[in-house]
């Protein structure tokens, strides 16, 4: 029951949310007494809790202070330049409102605000814009992501400048929205617009390239790699040394290779940068790997496990002491996997230490090293000091080398649980792998519980994908029997956001400009669990090969890598295309 003592409209809000939202009563009692002890809006403590979304709480206050809901806000091409410019960024964004358009009939202008109690702003926009305005309720955060679109649109992406001044480490005092600044320099309008565009289109990777008569800059997306744009090759040297700049690296280097690091804020988002140069035949070329900040971290129901490997998953995270490792190929999502596992099992009753290279997102209430081989920071030095610290859980970010991993052994026999990586084929390389390291058969047997093997797939664009019927060669080489496949007779464990098929039909991807006629949009994994059972810890010992470990995990239940990309084309999470190209390897 709820306590009378709290304030009116506070109730009302909670009684709100629970009629429109289905917030349980139980919850609201909770949030109601953390709002007593500790203060704070009642809204803005139900979000922490996650047990409403911004959607859920701006209705409930539209519905409380009794002004219009927008769900979705207008298209960026949709709204008036007159009022953008009329309204600086730094001021939308401070106050997270945004001007939506002009009332036909009364000529009054729809500003869409989070807070409905900010009357004051209100009537700032009305002098700024020049007419009446009406307010219009939405979630802050599609205002932000609107007013990001908007402005970019209106700047082209060309009037681009960063914040410059930085400390020794290369982060930025005060980091300043490169869109709310402009700079009339050609090549930092271009440089930035190339890492805005990036953003924009999800790219986790920018490649800025030699040609023979050209600068090429191409993007990747979801895996694959696209030209985005050229300029004159007369142009490479002063956008080498921009982007160096940037990076803090040495200009008059160009002999050898160097590496960097740019951080900053790109319409609205905190995005760091990981610079890398070469040199070639043709001249320097640069690598710029782009991690969002601001990303929201997923947890484990949400990468893409089925709910039979998520289950299995649990029980070795759980366990007080053993290595569970990850394996795959670079950039196949090795450590999103262990970020999940460790925001799984984080609470204030662990003590849990990770050592990196780099530290590509922080993690609350964990103590994250980054390596520095300048002042021999290794994996194994770093490892080896973190078990004067009482841990009771490891993460290393990998494992490359017998010092590290005779350290991530020895910690595990002495109590502690480590997660790490290994760059392996399957599951059951990642064992034949730290044999050939040297390290004894026994201690390998003895320390592994689990091992996990991962690919990243590509997921069909939403807008263009159709069903088809496949042929019944396609389904055999997925791993599938046609007869079973064409009567809709496999049962599939249950997946979180997956998009179920007719039975005996896959998805075939068309593109669209949603997807930039590519016909996928975003990634989901497929994964490999291997347990290391009694059987497999027998063969670790007779230093058995990988296939005759795989057949063994077989036997006893292993879902390999085709056989889940089998399940998810099944679940119309991916198609027969993205299966057999990223499992051919494992399965050879």
């Amino acid at each position: 029951m709820v306590d009378h003592h709290y304030q009116p409209e506070e109730l009302l809000l909670g009684e709100i949310l629970v009629e429109q939202a289905g917030l349980s009563p139980k919850t609201l009692d909770s949030a109601l007494a953390k709002q007593s002890q500790e203060g704070g809006l009642l809204g803005e403590i139900l979000l922490a809790m996650k047990a409403i979304t911004e959607d859920d709480l701006e209705k409930a206050l539209a519905v409380q202070h009794d002004l219009p809901f927008a769900e979705e806000l207008p298209h960026a091409d949709d709204i008036e330049d007159d009022l953008i410019e009329r309204l600086p960024i730094s001021f939308a964004k401070h106050h997270t409102v945004l001007p939506l358009g002009r009332d036909q009939d009364t000529g009054r202008i729809r500003v869409a605000l989070a807070d409905p109690l900010a009357v004051d702003v209100l009537d700032d926009i009305a002098v700024m814009v020049g007419g009446s305005v009406d307010a219009v309720l939405a979630a802050p955060g599609k205002i932000v992501d609107a007013i990001n679109k908007v402005y970019g649109r209106l700047r082209g992406g060309a009037e681009l400048a960063e914040k410059e001044g930085e400390d020794e480490y290369g982060d930025a005092e005060e980091l300043v929205d490169i869109l709310d600044l402009t700079d009339e320099a050609p090549i930092i309008r271009w440089v930035n617009s190339i890492l805005f565009q990036a953003i924009k289109e999800r790219a986790s990777d920018i490649h800025v390239e030699p040609g023979e008569q050209d600068v090429i800059v191409r993007y990747r997306i979801d895996g694959v790699l696209r030209e985005h744009k050229r300029a004159h090759r007369n142009y490479l040297p002063s956008i080498i040394a921009r982007i160096k700049i940037m990076a803090g690296l040495n200009i008059a280097e160009k002999r050898l290779p160097q590496d960097g690091r740019i951080r900053r804020k790109i319409a609205g988002k905190d995005i760091d940068m990981r610079v890398a140069t070469v040199p070639t035949a043709a001249g320097e070329r640069i690598t710029i790997r782009l991690l969002d900040r601001s990303s929201v971290l997923l947890g484990l129901p949400d990468i893409g496990l089925a709910a039979d490997t998520l289950a299995k998953i649990r029980h070795i995270i759980e366990r007080p002491h053993g290595i569970l490792l990850v394996t795959g190929p670079t950039g196949s999502g090795k450590t999103t996997t262990l970020y999940a596992c460790l925001a799984e099992i984080n609470s204030p009753e662990l003590n849990i230490l990770t050592v990196e290279d780099p530290v590509e997102y922080q993690l609350e209430g964990i103590s994250q090293t980054q390596v520095n081989p300048k002042i021999d920071l290794t994996f194994a030095s770093g490892l080896r000091a973190f078990l004067r610290h009482d841990p009771d859980v490891i993460m290393v970010g990998e494992i490359r080398d017998p010092e590290t991993a005779d350290i991530a052994i020895t910690a595990s026999l002495t109590g502690h649980f480590v997660f790490s990586t290994v760059h392996t084929n399957d599951a059951a390389g990642a064992i034949t792998r730290l044999i050939d390291m040297g390290i004894e058969p026994f201690l390998v047997a003895s320390s592994l519980v689990g091992l996990l093997a991962q690919r990243l797939v590509r997921r069909p664009c939403p807008d263009c994908a159709t069903e088809v019927t496949p042929d019944v060669e396609v389904v055999r080489e997925l791993g599938l029997e046609p007869d079973l496949f064409f009567a809709g007779g496999y049962q599939l464990p249950e997946v979180k956001g997956q998009r179920p098929v007719s039975s005996g039909k896959v998805l075939e991807v068309r593109g669209c400009p949603s997807c930039l006629n590519v016909g996928y949009s975003g990634r989901t994994a497929v994964y490999e669990l291997l347990l290391v059972s009694d059987r497999v810890r027998q063969l670790t010992l007779q230093k058995a090969d990988a296939g005759s470990i795989r057949s063994a995990g077989i036997d006893e239940g292993l879902v390999t890598l085709r056989m889940d990309g089998a399940r998810k084309v099944m679940q119309g999470m991916t198609t027969p295309e993205e299966v057999l190209m990223v499992t051919a390897e494992s399965e050879s």
